[in-house]
């Protein structure tokens, strides 16, 4: 049994600990109503503009634009977004073990797989596997999607595309549908207009649309810019969720530490009060002896 004093030690450590991870907590909750913001309001925009030129592909009304073209698939570029930073939950295990499936089901069907990864811990995970390719890594991006510093990762995956370098770029994230659940996703970000089997019923779009000046000028304007939209509302999607899954993460090592503190408290004052009993045990054996 540990001495009172041993008691003492961890109680302290363990409410040393318990401090951090509630000021953790509190940090990740303020981040993730910021990256919650982000997320939601560009949601309505990013899924009306997927509706529009989903149709618009099915309609052939792309005049053959370079990011709509479909093509049997023999090279894929995969884009994994992770985290910098650990004590996320499993946050991160998710998008691994999806990665991990991605990446079997193309060496089965002869599929050349290039990753970029976004994040510090899928850069160290994607980089110890065997026999991939992983093509750049980004690490500290800002929080905001408009800053000048994505530029280099969209212009990569634009670039590789319309030079047909790949035939698919994929993504690889966390998707947000509330503070307490979060689900990893691929989504197909290029060709544009592509959407699942699953989806096709649920897009709606006006039934006449109108060019102007011409479909072809419309869409080089426009495709780019929706690309980029897409890449940054997805990882505003993942930020959020990473965020609400570090949040419960330090609520539960709170809680956690809470119990073991109660716990060892409770095992200090059992054995101070064996102490104290020995303690009188001995007085009055002395007593009676001298008597």
């Amino acid at each position: 049994m540990a001495s009172v004093q041993q008691l003492k030690n961890r109680i302290r450590s363990v409410n040393s600990t318990k401090q951090i991870t509630k000021a953790m907590q509190l940090v990740a909750a303020s981040k993730m109503r910021r990256a919650i913001d982000r997320a939601v309001s560009a949601h309505n925009y990013i899924y009306a503009a997927r509706d529009l030129f989903v149709y618009l592909s099915n309609i052939c009304h792309t005049g053959g634009h370079i990011l709509f073209k479909r093509r049997e698939i023999k090279q894929r570029l995969l884009i994994l977004v992770s985290s910098d930073t650990g004590l996320a939950g499993a946050y991160n295990s998710n998008v691994f073990r999806k990665y991990l499936a991605e990446l079997k089901h193309d060496k089965e069907y002869g599929i050349v797989t290039d990753t970029l990864v976004i994040g510090r811990k899928g850069s160290r995970f994607a980089t110890r596997l065997d026999n991939n390719n992983v093509i750049g890594a980004y690490e500290r991006l800002p929080e905001n999607p408009a800053h000048a510093e994505f530029s280099g990762l969209i212009n990569t995956i634009l670039d590789g595309y319309k030079t047909e370098k790949y035939d698919a770029v994929d993504i690889i994230y966390t998707k947000f549908n509330s503070s307490i659940s979060q689900e990893v996703e691929v989504r197909r970000l290029l060709p544009m207009g592509y959407v699942s089997d699953e989806e096709a019923g649920q897009v709606e779009v006006a039934e006449y649309i109108k060019f102007e000046p011409r479909p072809g000028e419309v869409l080089d304007f426009v495709a780019d810019r929706l690309a980029n939209a897409n890449i940054a509302h997805f990882l505003s999607e993942s930020l959020a969720s990473e965020y609400s899954m570090r949040m419960m993460a330090m609520k539960n090592a709170t809680d956690n530490a809470s119990f073991l503190s109660d716990d060892l408290t409770l095992a200090m004052n059992k054995e101070r009060q064996a102490a104290i009993t020995q303690e009188l045990s001995e007085i009055s054996a002395g007593a009676e002896a001298i008597v």
